[in-house]
């Protein structure tokens, strides 16, 4: 035998050993590659879940992220009680409307079982048969089948939100120690998003119980309907500078006003209760016309305090021979919103004079016209209708319609309609002002213009 022959027969075999360790190779860069792609999915997922602060929109997308991600069926998440010890909320996803329907009265789950066992033991938790663990105490009737389960705790610092559920991968098998991992991950960045969620929502509560104790509870301003409604911006740590005002001055006259003080935050709320008091002397002290009211406003405020700029619209009703005369003037603030009994509401579109604030030394105009009976009249912050995707007209727009329509309800129904209708992006808080003129002028019953006492 010579060389060559003796060494032929190790050929095979050195090529099947490279032709394993290849296919080893090609495995591990796939694994690899896969481990890269969920790792950046993860992190879009914590990403997109951290980003969210209305507690029910987080919820749920913390569902549907966990799902996407370990391709699963069904999601579910268990929000704990206070105490840790039950389940407060169950918020299923991922069944049909046949599903729910077969579903339809049946109550939803108590924390027993198999989730009451998560609830106990806050360790990831991996079932191949559910029917077959011994905690599993079965499905109520009408649920849909489910074999394979993966269950999580939900925690932030130490603490115990609740229980992320997933069920049924679509390749039909077990949830594996990668899917483990990345839910555990996710459910991490979870639990501080439901933290910051919760404490949003405190600090927006807080914010605004403390801006409604700064505006005041709008007086009897007999012959006329009043209303008024305020909301906060839907963004944490926001104090905004929307305030609002009505009152019967000395001369009978009813006076309203609104306005908007620049700055998000305790300075500018300061700021706008401080503005509104001396408003309010003024009034009682020049009364009309409007337009001297604010330039003398303008002037103090220059004078004794640093308040950031302002808008703000200044409005007396006065009595004339058919109805009643609406008389003001405008600080840089949105004109206001007539809406008759019946037909197109429209905007009172003037000369809306400088912001307080920027000028003290430029006129201020004033401006006149009828209010019919039965009429309402709108006063808004810019909040109500500013949204960063749209031109402002198209907001402008959207509110008169919106007030026509609605233009027969009762004054506070219809001022909470403008605020619920979600006009502007809720960046910024907003006020509404409204009144409404008597339905008969001429009846001695309900001109009732007030005289001095």
């Amino acid at each position: 035998m010579d060389r060559e022959d003796a060494v032929r027969p190790d050929v095979p075999d050195r090529e099947q050993r490279l032709d394993d360790e290849m296919d080893r190779l090609v495995g591990r860069l796939r694994e690899a590659a896969r481990g890269q792609d969920r790792f950046r999915d993860l992190l879009d997922a914590v990403i997109e879940v951290g980003r969210g602060l209305d507690l029910p929109v987080v919820l749920r997308s913390v569902i549907t992220t966990a799902m996407g991600l370990v391709d699963a069926r069904y999601g579910a998440l268990g929000v704990l009680s206070e105490d840790g010890e039950q389940l407060e909320e169950f918020i299923p996803v991922g069944l049909t409307e046949h599903e729910l329907a077969d579903l339809a009265g049946v109550a939803l789950p108590h924390g027993r079982g198999l989730l009451g066992h998560l609830i106990d033991h806050p360790e990831p938790l991996r079932v191949a048969d559910i029917g077959a663990h011994p905690h599993a105490v079965g499905f109520p009737p009408g649920h849909p089948p489910m074999r394979t389960l993966l269950g999580v705790a939900v925690t932030s610092r130490g603490r115990v939100y609740g229980n992320l559920y997933l069920t049924e991968r679509a390749d039909g098998q077990p949830f594996d120690d990668d899917d483990q991992d990345i839910v555990v991950a996710l459910a991490g960045a979870a639990g501080l998003a439901i933290e910051n969620a919760r404490l949003f929502r405190q600090v927006r509560a807080g914010a605004e119980h403390f801006q409604r104790l700064l505006l005041p509870q709008l007086p009897d301003l007999d012959p006329f309907e009043t209303a008024a409604v305020y909301r906060p911006a839907a963004v944490p740590d926001h104090i905004g500078g929307d305030w609002y005002d009505a009152l019967i001055l000395p001369d009978g006259i009813c006076a309203l006003v609104i306005g908007d003080i620049g700055g998000h935050d305790l300075k500018a709320a300061a700021a706008m209760a401080q503005t509104r008091n001396m408003l309010r002397a003024l009034l009682y002290d020049r009364r009309t016309p409007p337009s001297a009211v604010l330039t003398q406003l303008d002037r103090t405020l220059d004078a004794i305090t640093d308040n950031p700029v302002t808008t703000a619209c200044l409005v007396r009703i006065e009595p004339a021979d058919t109805g009643w005369t609406l008389h003001w003037s405008s600080a840089g603030h949105p004109p206001p919103l007539l809406v008759p009994p019946v037909g197109a509401a429209r905007y009172l579109n003037a000369e809306p004079g400088l912001p307080l604030g920027v000028d003290t030394e430029v006129p201020r105009p004033d401006h006149k016209h009828l209010l019919p009976a039965g009429a309402t009249l709108v006063l808004f912050t810019d909040g109500l209708v500013e949204h960063a995707d749209r031109p402002l007209d198209t907001g402008l727009d959207t509110l008169a319609r919106t007030a026509a329509a609605h233009a027969g309800m009762p004054l506070d129904d219809l001022c909470r309609t403008l605020a619920d209708a979600r006009i502007g992006d809720g960046r910024d808080d907003l006020a509404v002002l409204a009144l409404r003129t008597p339905p008969d002028p001429h009846d001695p019953a309900t001109t009732g213009i007030r005289q001095p006492g």
